[in-house]
């Protein structure tokens, strides 16, 4: 699993320490792809409504996946 980790980290895939909402997940792939924390939010709740039930699968993961910072 370090590998991951350490591959996520190599992406600039980090859970940072401020702007969390929750775990900093939306927050750190926001600031990967240049969107504030915000849209990155919003952006993640719509893609998780056309996948129902994909939210209680995909956030924990990458909660577990992604380093902080």
């Amino acid at each position: 699993m370090s590998d991951i980790r350490a591959s996520l980290a190599r992406q600039g895939l980090l859970r940072p320490r401020q702007d969390r909402a929750i775990a900093g997940v939306c927050a750190g792939l926001g600031r990967r792809f240049g969107l504030s924390p915000w849209v990155a939010r919003l952006l993640f709740v719509l893609l998780l409504m056309v996948i129902p039930g994909s939210q209680f699968l995909i956030y924990p993961v990458l909660w577990i996946l992604m380093p902080s910072e």
